[in-house]
């Protein structure tokens, strides 16, 4: 370099060290332009070692005059090359926003003395033709007249970060298993073309799709292999799709596709060819080819839907119809007033319930369980009530059903718990049973709460039959099982509830040691007039006695049905023509089964 050459290079280095330093406030200053040759050999130090290389534009010349660690930083070995912007410029590949051309000699900004701040993003092309991002920062500086005379900034190799930046955008934008949009982003094209679909430019539609029984496939092949097919999907799904669509991954097992101008007359159509192009040819896997089907639910926008929300809702409602169905099925959503109003009456029922939880408006009546030859009362079966705002009383059949579908009923049972403890402290001669749903029965919390309340008062558990449905037994009878063995442990007796409605074999019996066995219902009324039912009795009654079970009866209803139950062997009976629920307990006394009179029912 000649002398002016390195004065510049020297008071670059200066000037790029304090860049550096306070760039980001932008504290670098025009004033800084002397100093020791120790001073430079610092500044020249600390930028090379941060992997920079600085230098100084003087605007008027074109000249550009580059700092040492130039060769290091581009690639550059001879800086003759581009000595002149216009010929650093001209290997500049791609450029993310203004250029430096239009940010400092073309820039309207005011030099008020202290230099105006750029920054820059672009690619350049080195000597062996690599591509490589670089960070261009610096201050212009204006002469007298105000119009840009130099600049001084500093350049960095940015690939690393460009790299990252990329795949952390990648990562957002594309599913990593299928490489198609997430859920988030596909949910952002919906919500455009939802936009488009409004304003009237053209109509559009949003299916979302499923792959059918994945579990079986899990369980043949294993999850490797489900992935696989998941994959193969979806790339069957994108391969169909046009450019102006949109494919992502929705969930677990679901695609969702958002189709620009598609009316729904032609909806039906184009996602019959979605599902055969599925079902006519296997997916080839690392195993071999997999058979798979899909099932889709499709909605027409804006008709169905003016929110991604209720696009969303309304596509996964098409799709569960559609599942239930049968494998390989579509069903295009249309608009229900029933639906809507059954709707609007669980939201309604769901806040009510909220309200009343909170309000402890959750009460219990009790209905008592009678013996079949002494007509005594042996105990009570606790019914979840829900007291009204205005005092009126609704029976667990107005609400639990629609607390069991929208996930409330956990809440309802440990309340039902904690007023059925309360009611065996209050009256210690009582015994209560309790029902418990199959949710919360597999619910660890709700038994470890029955579990410590009973540690900590034994007596209340020897007072206490807990109710599961032969169903949840049936389908669950390892933890079934488990639960069932922890009550018994801690003296609580277990009686399994609507017995018959699953057709309990004697194995399962075997395999689940309760206490008691409560006939359902159903098989109870009209007993006397229907021999079906009389059959069906008999033959429950001599199944639970060939396990020394006492039964319950419910659902009796006149005097021939207590006769011909008792006559048949049935020990104790409960229904509305042996005592109503009623919302206090008597104050009479109320006998309970006890180990020792279970223990000779089971010897009789």
């Amino acid at each position: 370099m000649n002398g002016d050459a390195q004065n510049a290079a020297e008071t670059a280095r200066r000037l790029a060290d304090n860049l550096r330093a306070h760039g980001a406030a932008g504290e670098m200053t025009a004033g800084v332009t002397g100093g020791s040759v120790r001073d430079a050999e610092l500044s020249s130090s600390a930028v090379n070692a941060l992997g920079d290389v600085a230098y100084r534009w003087d605007i008027s010349t074109d000249k550009i005059y580059w700092a040492d660690g130039i060769a290091q930083v581009f690639g550059f070995a001879n800086t003759d090359n581009i000595d002149t912007n216009s010929a650093y410029a001209a290997n500049v590949v791609c450029q993310k926003g203004a250029t430096r051309v239009d940010v400092i000699a073309k820039s309207k900004e005011i030099d008020s003395g202290v230099g105006v701040l750029y920054e820059l993003e672009y690619q350049i092309k080195d000597e062996s033709g690599e591509l490589h991002w670089y960070e261009d920062r610096g201050r212009w500086f204006a002469d007298a007249t105000g119009r840009p005379a130099s600049a001084i900034g500093v350049l960095r190799l940015i690939d690393a970060r460009r790299n990252r930046d990329e795949r952390l955008v990648r990562l957002s934008t594309y599913d990593d298993l299928t490489g198609l949009l997430t859920r988030a982003r596909l949910k952002d094209a919906l919500g455009t073309t939802l936009e488009t679909s409004k304003r009237g430019r053209s109509g559009s539609a949003f299916i979302l799709l499923a792959v059918d029984n994945l579990s079986l496939i899990n369980d043949s092949y294993g999850f490797d292999i489900a992935d696989e097919v998941i994959v193969g999907v979806g790339h069957r799904l994108r391969g169909l799709a046009r450019r102006v669509d949109a494919v992502g991954r929705y969930s677990g097992n679901k695609f969702g596709l958002v189709l620009a101008n598609c009316d729904k007359a032609r909806l039906a159509s184009v996602t019959e060819r979605l599902l055969a192009s599925v079902r006519d040819t296997a997916i080839q896997t690392s195993r071999g080819p997999v058979a798979a089907t899909i099932s889709a639910g499709c909605i027409s926008l804006p008709a169905h839907a003016s929110t991604i929300e209720q696009a969303l809702s309304n596509a996964e409602e098409a799709l569960t119809v559609a599942k239930q169905m049968s494998r390989d099925s579509f069903v295009v959503y249309s608009p229900s007033r029933e639906r809507e109003k059954v709707r609007q009456n669980n939201m309604n029922v769901t806040d009510e319930l909220v309200a009343a939880l909170n309000e402890r408006r959750i009460r219990l009546a009790y209905q008592p369980v009678v013996s079949s030859v002494t007509g005594e009362v042996v105990m009570h079966e606790c019914l979840i009530r829900l007291v009204q705002q205005d005092g009126s009383v609704a029976a667990a059949g107005d609400f639990v059903p629609v607390a069991e579908k929208l996930g409330l009923i956990g809440l309802l049972d440990f309340r039902v718990m904690e007023l059925a403890l309360d009611a065996l402290r209050d009256y210690p001669d009582v015994h209560l049973s309790l029902n418990v749903s199959g949710r919360t029965a597999s619910d660890h919390m709700w038994l470890d709460t029955l579990v410590a309340q009973l540690r900590a008062d034994r007596t209340l558990a020897r007072r206490l039959t807990v109710e599961i449905t032969e169903t949840m037994a049936l389908h669950e009878i390892p933890g079934s099982a488990a639960f069932v063995t922890t009550l018994r442990d801690l003296g609580c007796q277990v009686a399994i509830d609507d017995f018959g409605a699953g057709y309990t074999s004697f194995r399962n019996l075997q395999a689940i040691e309760v206490d008691l066995v409560k006939i359902d219902g159903s098989f109870v009324k009209d007993l006397v007039t229907n021999s079906d039912n009389q059959f069906f009795v008999r033959t429950l009654v001599e199944l639970a006695h060939n396990f020394k079970l006492p039964i319950v009866a419910e659902w009796v209803g006149n005097a021939e049905e207590v006769a011909m139950l008792r006559d048949f062997g049935v020990e104790y009976l409960q229904g509305f023509f042996l005592g109503e629920p009623v919302m206090q307990l008597p104050d009479t006394r109320c006998l309970g089964f006890s180990k020792s009179k279970l223990a000779q029912q089971r010897k009789a």
